[in-house]
């Protein structure tokens, strides 16, 4: 071998190392963010080596894409692209943008909700080639995610004679296997499995006769049975996600039927929390294929809305409106007792990385905080861009070193590695 050719194999052999560390550091290399709240729908990101302090006006912003509708849709991110969803005009419209942020595609997802609170609110979940949306009216399509062409779609809510709650659906669709899940709610069901592929049904769960939550499903396994965890309007249910039998209904009535957030599962415990119902953590009992629930504590301290809950070390993190508080808070996960109560930011979302957590307010205040029990740490802060129509609702997602941030129409992209 001659030594030109020692020296181009050496400098392959380099660079290949190099990008299988950047791979593995989470680096945008190859950023994977598939779904709302992140591969596991735990909202905590893997990534390392993220900066532990801004500068003052907050770290560099790399980009601002444009035109992508209003409403409270956050990113996800597979295959080298960024998917969110947003009201344009008459129409609910699913985006796709290169990690430049230039759209490559927009494509519609029936009428848009002008309502209350008119735009979107879930975000397009990815799997393989699938792209998976479902609009605040109903409106379920699969589209490849790579080209924006439909695949196959219908109406939930005209399927199931069901109706949308109050501020319309706001799910972000699961997927398990070879199955879709939603939750249409109404007088026929509560939960469907869909082959993702054909859209064609292959179980669905009773009904309890409430309207659909603002949540999304968490899927589950323990001692063997795997679980769909849900919020409806008015109790929380668990579902064989292999068969559709309902293995638990428990009523859980929150201010206005706002059952938001995502159910956490943790060494065989439930956790919701919910406006002015407050936080409630159950043990999961499993036996012969049956699950029932415990009740183990619950508490007024932590009363989330729509921002989150994390479950960090041994500790919640999340935002209370108890008593219009608006504080940051943290409780105990074993005993539900409050570590800490901290204004901070202000009302906000929340999402985790590096030892972090990334706090938003819905005035458009982001924070970078330390998520240690003893006390609230706000280390950095900066205000977003002006120019994002209502309030920032949609969740922050730390993918690839960038911090994305949407604001109505605006999707920001800052570096922070």
């Amino acid at each position: 071998m001659s030594i030109s050719q020692i020296r181009q194999r050496t400098f392959i052999i380099l660079i290949c190392a190099l990008i299988g560390t950047s791979v593995a550091c989470g680096s945008d290399s190859n950023p994977y963010w598939p779904q709302f709240h992140g591969p596991n729908r735990d909202n905590q990101s893997t990534e390392k080596g993220l900066l532990k302090k801004w500068p003052d006006g907050g770290p560099a912003l790399l980009w601002t894409a444009r035109d992508l509708g209003h409403g409270y849709s956050t990113v996800s991110i597979a295959g080298g692209m960024i998917y969110t969803a947003g009201s344009i005009e008459k129409d609910t419209v699913i985006t796709a943008m290169n990690m430049d942020g230039k759209i490559q595609w927009q494509v519609k997802n029936g009428p848009a909700w002008t309502g209350d609170r008119p735009g979107t609110r879930g975000t397009p979940t990815i799997d393989g080639n699938g792209l998976y949306h479902q609009s605040p009216i109903g409106n379920l399509v699969c589209l490849d995610a790579e080209t924006g062409k439909k695949i196959w779609g219908f109406n939930t809510l005209e399927k199931f004679k069901s109706k949308t709650n109050m501020w319309a659906l706001a799910e972000s669709l699961l997927v398990d296997g070879q199955h879709l899940i939603c939750c249409p709610g109404g007088p026929q069901t509560s939960m469907v499995a869909l082959d993702k592929n054909t859209g064609l049904f292959v179980w669905t769960a009773p009904s309890t006769k409430d309207l659909a939550g603002y949540s999304s499903p968490a899927l589950v396994e323990y001692q063997g049975l795997r679980i769909i965890i849900a919020l409806t309007a008015k109790s929380m249910i668990g579902v064989n996600a292999d068969t559709g039998e309902m293995l638990w209904h428990v009523k859980h009535e929150s201010h206005a039927d706002e059952n938001v957030m995502t159910p956490i599962f943790h060494d065989g415990q439930v956790f919701i929390s919910t406006l002015k119902a407050g936080s409630v953590k159950w043990k999961l009992n499993v036996k012969d294929g049956k699950a029932s629930l415990e009740e183990l504590w619950r508490t007024q301290e932590l009363d989330c809305h729509h921002g989150g809950v994390l479950l960090l070390d041994g500790n919640l993190h999340g935002n209370s409106t108890f008593h219009n508080s608006k504080l940051w808070v943290c409780l105990d996960w074993q005993t539900g007792e409050k570590k800490y109560m901290d204004k901070g930011v202000g009302k906000g979302s929340l999402t985790y990385a590096d030892g972090m957590l990334y706090t938003l307010s819905e005035d458009g205040v982001m924070g970078l905080v330390r998520p240690a029990a003893a006390g609230y740490e706000l280390i950095s802060s900066f205000d977003i861009p002006k120019g994002g129509e209502g309030n920032s609702w949609a969740h922050p997602v730390v993918c690839g070193g960038r911090l994305y941030i949407r604001h109505g129409d605006f999707l920001y992209a800052y570096k922070i590695s």
